[in-house]
């Protein structure tokens, strides 16, 4: 459920009218609501209130500073998978001890970042990850908290690109490799053994790869608590899908219901990393119609939003629902391809899609563009990346401004032997 909803044929986000932030701000922008946030992670959280839990946001889906801190006002903590998500989530407020690194690159700049911030622990995916923990923990003197993460393979069902939790994936370590792992981290002297990580995959909507994979992991942690390697944290990940189109993905409710029998098996605090079921329904991507055109075979609808805006069509060749900012009831429907300006055939929103027909000017809301909608884009074709707007009831906040020219070149420099009007620079040799 979120709050973008017709009123008298006009959509609004909350009580703002998309057309007034359209004359405010322009387009292409994002706009995200406060309410639906708000919402969506306390029916996550709320799932869990039976047992001890942490929900650490995945910044990853929506990174800027006011979503960050309206997620620290409700008691959140963050999932990083770098050194500079780790400066957000500080930066937004968000308490060190809540926070859980993950990935499979971790460089010792960052390691080192974030022993001193006193994170809650981190997220081990190799054997030679967890060897440069202990050698960055050991030279500062102190010891770095880890879970390992184990790779189930199971199968979760989803883009192949977002699927974690298979054998041939880069995430994890094997689970026929887990136990001598444990015992391994165990002799470190840089290292403490805190928990267990086990995340297969994103956007899933079916319930039985989360219970497959958790059903491996409570004998994994039997197994552990057997042989004098207790565990005091299970952090299951996130995953949990939402409704792009005709998905039916379980209410967190029903998440919680059909796993928490197996976690409670654990005897650990349970940290949950959701992200695209906090944010992807609470936000949009606002843009115009700049020209149709025909071709003979195929209608196209250009906008001014482009891949480098939001890049999930292109890459997943994902749906997204687009709908006229302006409803008009007596508007006929013609099937189209919504196309942005980027110089790539891959720059698309929707294909053969059967949408109300629309003209030059028209406005058009891109849905369920609140996770890896912004934190994906780019400045390809020298574009400025766009505003993100914050709405609240009748109010709106601009949270991001949108950049300028001057900001795509910020820190580029022409070296002195460019300069025009003198010699070029000498050849070298072949």
């Amino acid at each position: 459920m979120h709050d973008f909803h017709y009123r008298q044929d006009a959509l609004h986000c909350e009580d703002l009218p998309l057309e007034r932030l359209d004359k405010e701000q322009g387009t292409p922008c994002y706009i995200y609501s406060h309410a639906t946030l708000i919402r969506h992670f306390q029916a996550f959280d709320q799932a869990f209130a039976t047992i001890p839990h942490l929900v650490a946001f995945a910044i990853k889906a929506n990174s800027n500073l006011a979503i960050l801190r309206l997620m620290a006002s409700q008691g959140s903590g963050a999932d990083i998978v770098s050194g500079g998500e780790l400066f957000r989530a500080l930066r937004a407020g968000i308490p060190p001890d809540k926070i859980v690194f993950a990935g499979v690159g971790k460089r010792h700049q960052e390691i080192r970042e974030a022993l001193e911030a006193g994170i809650l622990f981190f997220n081990v995916e190799s054997s030679a990850e967890l060897q440069t923990l202990n050698d960055v923990a050991r030279a500062m003197g102190t010891q770095a908290r880890v879970a390992l993460r184990i790779n189930p393979d199971i199968d979760p069902d989803t883009h192949p690109y977002i699927a974690t939790g298979l054998k041939k994936s880069k995430f994890g370590i094997g689970a026929d490799h887990a136990v001598e792992t444990f015992h391994h981290a165990a002799s470190l002297p840089g290292i403490r053994v805190v928990g267990v990580h086990a995340h297969i995959g994103s956007q899933l909507t079916h319930l039985s790869p989360f219970v497959e994979s958790l059903q491996k992991v409570v004998v994994l942690i039997e197994t552990l608590h057997t042989q004098g390697l207790p565990v005091q944290y299970l952090n299951i990940g996130g995953g949990l899908g939402i409704t792009y189109s005709n998905e039916t993905p379980p209410h967190p409710r029903a998440f919680a219901e059909a796993i928490l029998p197996l976690l409670r098996q654990t005897r650990c605090e349970i940290i949950l990393e959701p992200g695209r079921v906090i944010a992807g329904n609470a936000g949009i991507l606002l843009t115009r119609v700049l020209y149709t055109k025909e071709t003979g075979t195929k209608k196209f609808v250009i906008v001014d939003a482009a891949m480098n805006d939001l890049l999930r069509p292109s890459l997943y060749d994902a749906h997204h629902d687009i709908v006229p900012v302006r409803r008009l009831s007596h508007a006929s429907e013609e099937v189209v391809d919504v196309v942005g300006p980027v110089c790539e055939s891959g720059d698309f929103f929707a294909r053969n899609r059967a949408m109300p027909q629309v003209k030059a000017g028209d406005l058009l809301a891109v849905m369920s563009a609140g996770a890896y909608g912004f934190t994906m884009a780019s400045n390809y074709n020298s574009r400025p990346r766009v505003p993100e707007i914050l709405v609240k009831g009748g109010d709106s906040c601009v949270i991001r401004a949108r950049e300028t020219f001057d900001d795509l070149v910020r820190g580029e420099c022409i070296p002195d032997f460019l300069e025009l009007g003198q010699a070029p620079p000498p050849s070298f040799p072949q």
